[in-house]
């Protein structure tokens, strides 16, 4: 039996797939959650063999949860589910140790499948977005996505600097980096264009 933690913020869906998942008989759902601060903690409590989850959620995002599980050396395997069809996603997943990732959009019975496949030390990632992943590299550091992540979201420089226990100059430098590498006139820009390529 592969043990499952569902963490998936939209309660309909993650009910949907909790159903599905669970009318396979090799499959078992050990806990569903919305959010990733609490799938962190049933992480570590039930140690499931597999992590589903997407990857923008309240809390910690799946890529977050990931990273976290490889840093702590837990045996739990990582498929991603998302909407998110951009090559820049897909190549921070794979980078934070994820073993499957699918579209929302895939049959039912490949999702099983990938499942099925990363328990079985394999990987399981959608061959055409694989091939674009290799294409544009992402050029910004965990800092400067973190504070281009909270720019977009409209918090100021003092408000981000609060956030991540660092100076408002040092939050400004990061946030010049990030214009600056993606060659656009202010945060906001550089926010949308670092999001509409998969990088934050």
């Amino acid at each position: 039996m592969i043990r499952l933690l569902l963490a998936e913020d939209q309660a309909m869906l993650r009910g949907a797939l909790t159903a599905l998942l669970g009318m396979e008989s090799d499959l078992d759902v050990v806990a569903n959650v919305g959010d990733g601060e609490t799938a962190w903690r049933e992480l570590q409590r039930l140690k499931p063999d597999v992590l589903l989850t997407d990857i923008e959620m309240p809390g910690l995002t799946g890529l977050e949860l990931a990273q976290r599980i490889v840093r702590h050396e837990l045996p739990i395997k990582v498929v991603i589910i998302t909407t998110f069809a951009r090559a820049g996603f897909l190549r921070r997943a794979l980078e934070a140790g994820v073993r499957g990732y699918l579209l929302k959009d895939a049959p039912a019975e490949q999702l099983a499948a990938a499942i099925r496949q990363v328990h079985r030390g394999g990987r399981s990632v959608d061959p055409q977005l694989a091939m674009e992943a290799w294409g544009e590299a992402d050029p910004l550091t965990d800092r400067e996505r973190q504070a281009l992540r909270l720019a977009g979201e409209g918090l100021s420089a003092g408000e981000i600097a609060d956030r991540l226990n660092l100076s408002h100059g040092t939050v400004r430098n990061y946030l010049s980096e990030a214009i600056g590498k993606l060659g656009v006139g202010n945060r906001i820009e550089a926010y949308r264009l670092a999001r509409q390529k998969g990088w934050l």
